[in-house]
């Protein structure tokens, strides 16, 4: 398949809308995402007010520059060659660095920082939801239908959608009325699972019932799944590099075979979506 199968409007099977604005749009993101990650990083005393803050954001920082950036530069740059694959993991990465922003803004003091994080919150919005409306669903479903593991993918978001909501719901209810006061980063952690969990469901819901829709959100969101569990695995290995706390060997374990949970259906879907590319080439 050549670049014009998905870029060119007027012939593409896949696409319903020019693409040119997210593509401008997700480059802003990336540039907005590396300048900020690369100041928290090199003056994390300037950017966080507080020492649990820096412990945690700057690692996290560094995770965005390693993992985040990359991948989405990555995925732009295969959508714009015409793969199906960087079409649909495209919004997913967005998604991701969206996860990141949310706890930012939940948790950081309103200032400079806190507004460049709104303002990057907002165009990666804006990218993931026109890329989204911009594929033919209907479309995606007809060459994936059969190839791709679609109840599994989708009984994995829905159960993983409900216990990070609801784990994040309960901890942050008891914190409330105990009147327990939760770290910053922690709470932030927990809000950003809360909208997490809320798409994750309506996504595997849509895949459940094999909803058009269904197929774009279930790979994006199921790609966002992936590289959470990624970040946290590369978070974990970089914290004690980064700030000289001890490496966390028995949560590292755990989240790593947890991770196997989403990266299993998440190969199928891949697989399947190379073969769809592949039939059509």
């Amino acid at each position: 398949m050549n670049q014009t199968d998905l870029t060119s409007l007027p012939d593409s099977p896949i696409l319903r809308r020019d693409m040119t604005i997210p593509y401008l749009v997700s480059l802003i993101v990336a540039a907005l995402l590396f300048g900020l990650a690369l100041a928290g990083l090199l003056a994390p005393a300037v950017v966080y007010p507080t020492g649990e803050l820096q412990s945690a954001f700057a690692t996290n920082d560094a995770t965005s520059l390693m993992l985040a950036l990359p991948v989405l530069l990555a995925s732009v740059w295969l959508a714009w060659r015409g793969r199906l694959l960087g079409l649909l993991l495209w919004p997913g990465v967005l998604l991701y660095i969206l996860y990141n922003t949310v706890a930012y803004l939940a948790a950081l003091p309103v200032g400079l920082v806190f507004g460049l994080n709104v303002v990057l919150t907002l165009l990666a919005v804006f990218a993931a939801v026109r890329v989204v409306l911009g594929i033919d669903a209907a479309a995606v479903r007809q060459r994936l239908t059969g190839r791709v593991p679609a109840r599994w993918a989708a009984a994995t978001l829905l159960g993983l959608g409900l216990l990070f909501f609801a784990r994040a719901a309960f901890t942050l209810g008891s914190a409330a009325a105990s009147s327990a006061v939760l770290p910053a980063s922690e709470s932030a952690t927990l809000v950003a699972d809360l909208f997490a969990g809320l798409l994750w469901v309506a996504a595997g819901w849509l895949l459940w019932r094999r909803a058009p829709l269904g197929f774009v959100l279930g790979a994006a969101v199921l790609f966002q799944a992936g590289l959470l569990f990624a970040g946290l695995l590369l978070f974990f290995l970089l914290q004690p590099l980064l700030t000289g706390v001890p490496f966390a060997a028995a949560d590292f374990l755990v989240v790593a075979l947890m991770s196997l949970v989403v990266l299993l259906p998440l190969v199928g879907f891949v697989r399947g979506i190379i073969a769809a590319q592949s039939k059509h080439s």
